[in-house]
């Protein structure tokens, strides 16, 4: 890929990793306080509204885990533009296809070494 192709990826990619970025740290600030520790006292809840908090609980977290691997993805899709080899395999070398890289900015190998 020649450098003006390259910068015409980097402008077109950018920019939507960085959208994700800010979307993926928005979400999971607002979400912060599903994660929090569940109130044990039976006192201030019934039995059932604390299986439903420790369930809600459960379920946040494991949201948070996927969204800090997803963050991750796209942090090093940004390391790589930096470095030039945004848009490159990183088993073979050669260039991700256009299409694979618009459904998924993230994705660091080509289809057949993604198999």
């Amino acid at each position: 890929m020649d450098d003006k192709a390259y910068s015409e990826l980097l402008r077109r990619f950018r920019p939507r990793i960085e959208e994700e970025l800010a979307e993926i740290d928005r979400l999971s600030e607002e979400n912060a306080a599903w994660s929090a520790p569940v109130e044990l006292d039976q006192q201030s809840v019934g039995r059932v509204s604390r299986i439903d908090a420790m369930q809600m609980q459960a379920m946040s977290q494991a949201v948070q885990r996927r969204r800090a691997g997803r963050r991750q993805l796209l942090l090093q899709a940004l390391k790589r533009m930096d470095e030039g080899e945004f848009g490159y395999c990183s088993e073979c070398g050669e260039e991700i296809a256009l299409g694979r890289l618009n459904v998924d900015p993230g994705v660091i190998a080509c289809v057949r070494c993604a198999e």
